[in-house]
């Protein structure tokens, strides 16, 4: 079984270091809380039967209150505690995912549906582990000994069966733990199946649709989804099954002890308020390993969800030593330099997808890849971005090694227009302003119509995947978009692929007239005669990994 408190979490999410320790100091407060309620019960109970008098039971009442209050308040900073905890321990996690990712966003091992399962719904998995386990988990190692201490000062036969009874409970607990996380690991794993299967349904359903298979993948998907809810409540009999063995041997436990005091009570051996004492703590000794094992599934659940991000986290590819020196164009060098580059994806026995391409961008040039479907245009155009690294050759921007520079001084210089814009749920505006939070709506406005937008509204609501807008219409964005990060963001490098596809030709001619009075450098991948002809040069590239380079 492995450890229910991942080292992992320790190191990765501070955050869990100072909840530990926090909850610590609450267990020890709860346990000295417990011995103060006992021993004011027991007082008060006793006196009421030796003496057949009340006096002195109101006081004792009010400072129970008083102990209630306050072990009610703990309960709840304990609970603070946990949300607080588990809050910034999922959002960090949640970062670093996405940081993974986009790490190498091209040809990430992870799964669209697992990546989305895993930062959603996955890591809330967390807020039972650390509002519900990890807090009986500190209880468990802290309460049973102070109370257990507490109770040996009075009656050393008592402490004795409790040495002996008390771990029984972790030893039923590691037995049904291997088959409590054995079935989370699989509901989790039939989970992650039917969120990729899901995902991949939704992102195939257009074609599915014309060739007439949309009705059919039902069966598949119901065949997941019984899967699903079969692991589901496969889990949940574990779940419950485990809280009925674990609250039997605590109940028989507290039934040998009280068995005991009643004997020795009863001959004379025990006095009634030692006895109440101990009858009143015993149950307090079993209750925190009781409930660790009541909550072992939340722990399955958490580290189950933990495990899959940092398969996440630690899949990705590190980042090369660079500098976060700034970039600064001269006219003098080129700001992009291709010499020989080749990239091969990282698939055995893949051809090379780029093999030997040389040329240069200066600024204020516009530079043309041009080439039939698959040689590799918008694989340049990702080892340009950063995104993917040569397999051999060097990529130079103003005159030094991309490798050597940091990837956001290097994002920093670049705007993005891809065949598929991405789009926001908002508005036209929203989106346009990712190029440069904060730009103003004239400016907006502006470089909207510049790239013949100009019935586009700035308020006209855009949905997922840019629902609400043609595909003409996303290009348009998505240019107006690269014009506010150039002017406004002081991006010097503009990466545009297919940037016209699906405009008409008076559409086409005024995007690129818009990007030719950019004036900065440009990268372009296009078919489009009319885009090549505004370049200053066209790179053809072959499958064979020829380049040609032709002026304009």
């Amino acid at each position: 079984m492995a450890s229910p408190i991942d080292p992992r979490l320790i190191k990765r999410a501070t955050a869990t270091r100072g909840f530990l320790v926090a909850v610590g100091l609450v267990g020890v407060l709860q346990s000295l809380l417990m011995i103060a309620q006992a021993s004011l019960l027991a007082a008060a109970i006793a006196h009421v039967f030796y003496t057949h008098n009340l006096d002195g039971v109101a006081r004792n009442a009010a400072w129970v209150i008083v102990v209630f209050i306050a072990r009610g308040g703990l309960t709840w900073l304990t609970d603070v505690l946990a949300h607080r905890a588990s809050a910034a321990v999922k959002s960090q996690l949640r970062r670093d995912v996405l940081a993974a990712r986009l790490a190498d966003p091209y040809h990430s091992p992870t799964p669209t549906g697992t990546l989305i399962q895993v930062a959603t719904h996955g890591l809330d998995a967390l807020d039972g582990y650390f509002s519900k386990f990890l807090p009986q988990f500190i209880m468990a190692a802290l309460v049973p000994i102070i109370v257990g201490v507490a109770i040996g000062v009075h009656d050393l036969e008592s402490v004795i069966i409790i040495i002996i009874t008390v771990p029984l409970i972790p030893i039923f607990m590691i037995l049904v733990g291997w088959t409590t996380q054995e079935r989370v690991a699989r509901r989790f794993k039939v989970q992650m199946r039917l969120a990729n299967y899901f995902a991949d349904l939704v992102a195939g359903l257009p074609t599915l649709q014309v060739f007439g298979r949309a009705r059919a993948q039902l069966k598949g998907l119901r065949k997941n989804e019984d899967a699903n809810r079969a692991e589901t409540m496969s889990t949940l009999r574990v779940a419950f099954l485990s809280a009925f063995v674990l609250e039997l041997a605590a109940t028989l436990s507290v039934a040998v002890v009280a068995v005991t005091i009643g004997f020795r009570v009863v001959d004379g051996h025990m006095g009634l308020q030692t006895a109440l004492y101990i009858l009143i703590l015993a149950p307090e000794v079993y209750l925190p390993l009781r409930m660790v094992g009541t909550h072992f599934h939340d722990s399955a659940n958490g580290t189950a969800a933990a495990n899959a991000a940092f398969a996440i986290i630690d899949a990705a590819p590190a980042a090369p030593a660079a500098s976060d020196e700034p970039l600064a164009a001269s006219t003098d060098v080129p700001l992009l330099r291709f010499r020989d580059v080749t990239y091969r994806y990282p698939v055995p026995g893949a051809p090379d997808a780029l093999a030997r391409l040389s040329f240069d961008v200066r600024p204020g040039e516009v530079v043309a890849l041009a080439g039939p479907s698959g040689a590799g245009k918008s694989t340049a155009l990702g080892v340009a971005a950063g995104f993917l690294h040569p397999s051999a050759g060097q990529v130079l921007v103003d005159g030094r090694d991309l490798a050597g520079v940091s990837a956001q001084a290097w994002r920093h210089q670049l705007a993005w227009v891809g065949q598929e814009p991405g789009m926001i749920t908002g508005t036209v505006a929203d989106n346009i302003a990712l190029g440069h939070p904060g730009a103003q709506p004239d400016t907006l406005r502006s470089a909207l119509d510049r790239v013949g937008g100009e019935l586009i509204d700035l308020d006209h609501p855009v949905g997922d995947a840019g629902e609400g807008l043609s595909s003409g219409e996303r290009r348009r964005v998505a240019m107006a978009r690269a014009l506010v990060r150039i002017e406004q963001g002081g991006a010097t490098l503009l990466l545009l692929d297919e940037p016209t596809a699906g405009l008409d030709q008076a559409a086409e001619a005024q995007a690129v007239d818009a990007v030719r009075a950019l004036g900065v450098a440009v990268l372009v991948v296009s078919h489009r005669p009319a885009v090549l002809d505004t370049a200053d040069r066209v790179v053809h590239v072959q499958r064979v990994a020829q380049t040609e380079e032709v002026a304009a």
